[in-house]
């Protein structure tokens, strides 16, 4: 593989079902190193281009190389994939666990190391039964690199995980990559990728709509910013000069999105508006992919 030569690059990719187009046309390549994050809402076509990445499941056309050739025994050896849920033998330990998927491979990481990498080495002679959410994603991410893999595909590794358990893994993810590892991840959270990705692509309807990194489509997009004020402090008389709001009737906040964040504000005043709860923030994915798909991500 040359220095230019992607890892991974998917050229006219297509799945067709007998009415559906679950994917119609999907471009993209994925540079060696980096992590990779395919979002879109469900039914957008996501999971099957994953699944047809990983091999899993046969595209009616298109190819799928992997470090420029044809996916074959290559890529199988050399690709460690992290279900969103994967059985396992409940009555085995964690070590056992481990053990058992080292020995489906020729060569791979040595265990310790394992163990280390995914900070295991407290729950070893733990039952997987009795793991935690973190743990067990912490033990399901090790039998993905397990093969000491060049490309890992997360599948919506942190779904159900408490904060503090989503940034552990988090740690562990950019400690993968930082062993010039390749990353695709699918999530639901838009601050994960935000924090995660180099570079993403937001699928609906079974195509592409947006690729690149978070920062780049975000300057593309939006030129404004958010200035969110609580319901209560927003004046009626206010609603006349200030058009572009939104309410947001799950928090009680008014959104008003702005490209003078001064005027906006001498407006409110203007008007009596209290601006003890006032907050200004900045686009964010999550207004990106309303913006281009009109959907809540979890829609």
């Amino acid at each position: 593989m040359t220095m230019t030569t992607p890892i991974l690059e998917v050229r006219n990719l297509r799945k067709h079902y007998p009415r559906v187009k679950a994917v119609d046309g999907v471009d993209f390549a994925v540079r060696q190193g980096i992590c990779f994050g395919l979002l879109g809402p469900n039914g957008a076509g996501k999971t099957t281009t994953i699944e047809m990445m990983e091999g899993i499941i046969k595209p009616t056309s298109g190819d799928i190389l992997y470090k420029g050739e044809p996916q074959g025994a290559r890529f199988r050896n050399e690709a460690g994939i992290q279900f969103q849920s994967t059985s396992l033998q409940d009555f085995l330990t964690v070590r056992e666990n481990l053990q058992f998927f080292s020995s489906l491979y020729p060569a791979g990481l040595p265990l310790e190391e394992l163990i280390d990498i995914c900070r295991l080495r407290e729950y070893l002679d733990r039952d997987a039964s009795k793991l935690s959410g973190g743990q067990r994603q912490r033990m399901l991410l090790a039998l993905a690199l397990v093969n000491d893999p060049d490309v890992v595909f997360l599948d919506e590794p942190t779904t159900g995980l408490d904060p503090q358990a989503r940034l552990n893994f988090w740690e562990l993810v950019n400690s993968i990559k930082a062993r010039n590892k390749t990353v695709l991840l699918t999530t639901h959270y838009m601050e994960e990728a935000y924090n995660l990705c180099d570079e993403i692509a937001i699928m609906d309807h079974g195509k592409i709509i947006a690729h690149g990194s978070p920062d780049d489509l975000l300057a593309t997009h939006f030129q404004d910013v958010i200035i969110e004020l609580p319901q209560r402090d927003f004046p009626e008389a206010a609603k006349d000069s200030i058009p572009h709001r939104h309410l947001d009737k799950v928090t009680g906040t008014v959104e008003i999105i702005t490209q003078d964040v001064n005027a906006t504000l001498a407006q409110l005043m203007q008007h009596g508006a209290s601006l003890a709860g006032l907050q200004v923030r900045p686009r964010t994915l999550e207004d990106l992919f309303l913006e281009l798909t009109g959907k809540e991500l979890r829609a």
